[in-house]
């Protein structure tokens, strides 16, 4: 993989946030591909409750300072970036006070999901591109880990669709077992359509559970890895039904090797 270019968008990264199955692969595979001589970034929410003094966030000024428009409201895009100590990685944060100051990720104290998590999707998929563009950074692929990333295949394939830097990019979606309660605001199909967004193509957003929005992820995908063991046997028959380039659980003793293989052959 050297000199290949691969973006990883993740919902969780270690060692930012605690160690579950989406936030140790977001960190093991872009490792991976950096020790292979491959270039990487790595985005991810700045939720409030990542300590910036202790993993030394600070804003970088020349991305920040660009408003993005979610559901007709303009949000004001903050860029900090850290670097994984002793890995040479750098990972970039896309902050808003009104989506991400508050201290926890995805649900309140008493494990309600916050209300605006659809929002808070939508802004960090857009913050994600603009900032690649602002960059001027071209990504061979982007490999999506965890539901609050999974709008980003959307917007490349729809909102991003006509941006030359992205012409060649292919997009990978991990799909875990990890999941949320519910469903999120059922405003989000309208609030993705206000973007031009045709409805035929996130029909599935009518009811935005988990499977659902992965379910949207992986129509918009040029290829998909099963990250879990034990998906849901709906999620697994979706993917393997759905005609794109699929990998299967690779244990984490092989992953490494089946991931290669698996950018090279079925996805560059």
């Amino acid at each position: 993989m050297e000199d290949k270019r691969i973006l990883y968008v993740s919902s969780e990264v270690v060692p930012y946030l605690a160690e579950n199955e989406v936030s140790l692969m977001s960190y093991d595979v872009p490792k991976m591909i950096n020790d292979q001589g491959g270039q990487i970034r790595i985005f991810m929410p700045r939720y409030g409750n990542i300590n910036e003094r202790r993993h030394q966030l600070h804003e970088v000024i020349r991305l920040s300072g660009m408003n993005l428009v979610v559901n007709d409201l303009d949000m004001p895009l903050i860029i900090k970036v850290a670097s994984i100590p002793k890995e040479r990685i750098q990972v970039y944060f896309i902050d808003n006070d009104e989506y991400f100051k508050r201290k926890a990720t995805f649900t309140d104290e008493e494990g309600v999901l916050y209300p605006d998590n659809d929002e808070r999707a939508i802004f960090f998929a857009k913050g994600v591109v603009e900032t690649v563009k602002k960059l001027n950074w071209v990504p061979d692929i982007i490999h999506v880990h965890g539901w609050m990333a999974a709008m980003l295949p959307v917007y490349m394939k729809h909102y991003y669709k006509d941006e030359a830097l992205f012409a060649d990019t292919k997009i990978v979606t991990s799909v875990y077992s990890q999941s949320f309660e519910g469903a999120l605001d059922l405003e989000m199909i309208n609030k993705v359509k206000f973007d031009n967004v045709p409805e035929e193509a996130i029909s599935f957003l009518e009811t935005p559970n988990y499977e659902n929005i992965l379910k949207t992820s992986i129509n918009h995908s040029d290829a998909v890895i099963i990250a879990s063991e034990n998906l849901s046997p709906s999620l697994t028959k979706f993917i393997e039904s759905s005609g794109k380039p699929f990998l299967p659980f690779a244990p984490k003793d092989r992953f490494a090797e089946a991931y290669t293989s698996f950018y090279k052959n079925s996805v560059l």
